[in-house]
């Protein structure tokens, strides 16, 4: 049974799509084992065909026949008790184009269980979050992909979850707006609702996500928080006062690929050698403003880590 302090937990969780008439059979995911802790933000990443559309499916009870465990608030996937506590934005979701955006949060609300008072209660402080308020009674049809997905968030919001998927949730969305759903995530979280993020955004997930895993081939290949994921490249970015040019002669013999920057200098150094250059820059009356570990970002790590595994 999963544990109060956990949303998600999937055990050895493992699916074979059978072949058919005019489809190769082929295994989706492969003893995948994870666990989500309630109120963070959880990420997904993969390369397309990595079968994070087919776990997400299955933890919301849109795919059966598959092999291991998958419990949702310590639940069997799918389950209507489950699903009741789940929100969940598509990533190609279609809402019915003959309705304003308010008109599909009431619908969305009421298939949700809510009531029109609770809901029209609720919906135009949703809208302003999502900055949909003045388009709100226009109909769908006339609103832009980046709209349509505001509106697919607050949808999925609208009854309250405690745990909330989302599928390329930035998708189609401008900077302002993308800005505007890390706030939703990072106000939601701090309300103690888990959010699942599927992105192939990296700069988003790692900007927002407390966990990542990392599939390909329907099989983990690393999890961990995102400090875990990009270690350090062994690179010190110094930050000195005034940028002088006998620098780099001052720490021959420390380190190596000196790098001489606008405002100061790079340099690869391991621990010891790293103190060594601070106290060659104190002793020569140098200023030094910053001293910065160069780490890999999660675009370079998540690309790095697929084709070790041999991905083309």
């Amino acid at each position: 049974m999963i544990s109060n302090e956990s949303s998600i937990l999937v055990q050895g969780l493992s699916k074979t799509y059978s072949k058919r008439l005019f489809k190769k059979g082929y295994r989706a995911l492969d003893d995948v084992s994870l666990e989500v802790g309630r109120g963070s933000v959880f990420g997904l990443l993969g390369p397309n065909g990595a079968g994070k559309t087919t776990l997400i499916k299955i933890l919301l009870g849109l795919v059966r026949g598959f092999e291991g465990k998958a419990f949702l608030f310590g639940e069997p996937a799918g389950s209507v008790a489950s699903r009741r506590r789940v929100g969940y934005l598509p990533e190609a979701h279609r809402l019915p184009a003959y309705l304003s955006g308010r008109q599909v949060m009431e619908l969305f609300g009421q298939m949700c269980g809510r009531d029109l008072p609770f809901l029209r209660a609720r919906i135009p402080a949703l809208l302003e979050k999502v900055g949909m308020a003045k388009d709100a009674d226009r109909k769908m049809r006339e609103y832009s992909k980046g709209m349509m997905q505001r509106i697919g968030l607050a949808q999925a919001m609208i009854h309250e979850p405690e745990l909330v998927f989302l599928d390329e949730p930035t998708d189609g969305v401008d900077p302002i707006g993308r800005a505007a759903i890390r706030e939703m995530v990072m106000d939601l979280k701090s309300r103690g609702v888990t959010i699942f993020i599927n992105s192939h955004l990296l700069m988003e997930v790692e900007l927002m996500c407390d966990r990542v895993v990392i599939m390909d081939h329907g099989r983990i290949l690393r999890q961990g928080t995102i400090e875990e994921l990009t270690p350090r490249t062994g690179i010190a970015e110094f930050t000195i006062q005034m940028p002088n040019p006998d620098v780099e002669r001052l720490l021959t013999g420390i380190g190596r690929d000196f790098t001489a920057m606008e405002r100061g200098f790079s340099i690869a150094v391991n621990d010891p050698e790293l103190d060594q250059c601070i106290d060659r820059l104190r002793g020569a009356g140098i200023s030094i403003r910053g001293v910065q570990a160069r780490r890999l970002n999660l675009e370079q790590a998540f690309i790095g880590l697929v084709k070790k595994e041999g991905w083309k």
